[in-house]
C-alpha cells in the first residue's frame, strides 16, 4: 500500500483559540491536525463549507430598531440628491 504524499501548512490563530482548539480537539480524542483534515475532507467531498456561517444575534435593542428601520418608524423624509440633504441639515443652524 502507497501512503499519501502530505504537505505542511501554516495556520495563525489567536493564542487563546489555539489553547482552546487543542483542548477540545484532546477532549475529542485527536489532534488539531486531525480535526483541518476532516474538515478539509468533508469539504472537499461536499464543496462547501461544512456548517453555517453567520454573524452574532442581535441583542433586544438592535432588534427593536431594526425593525423601526422596517418600519419606517423614526426615520426622516428621502432625499433626491445630497445637495438636498445638506440645504435640510444647514436649514436647522
Amino acid at each position: 500500500m502507497q501512503l499519501a504524499q502530505t504537505t505542511n501548512i501554516n495556520i495563525r490563530m489567536d493564542s487563546e483559540l489555539k489553547r482552546q482548539f487543542e483542548a477540545f480537539c484532546a477532549d475529542m480524542g485527536m489532534s488539531m491536525t486531525t480535526a483541518f483534515n476532516i474538515f478539509a475532507k468533508k469539504t472537499v467531498r461536499e464543496y462547501r463549507i461544512p456548517f453555517e456561517i453567520g454573524g452574532d444575534v442581535p441583542n433586544e435593542e438592535t432588534r427593536k430598531v431594526m425593525e423601526d428601520v422596517r418600519k419606517g418608524v423614526g426615520l426622516s423624509r428621502a432625499f433626491s440628491s445630497v445637495e438636498e440633504l445638506m440645504e435640510e441639515l444647514d436649514a436647522d443652524d
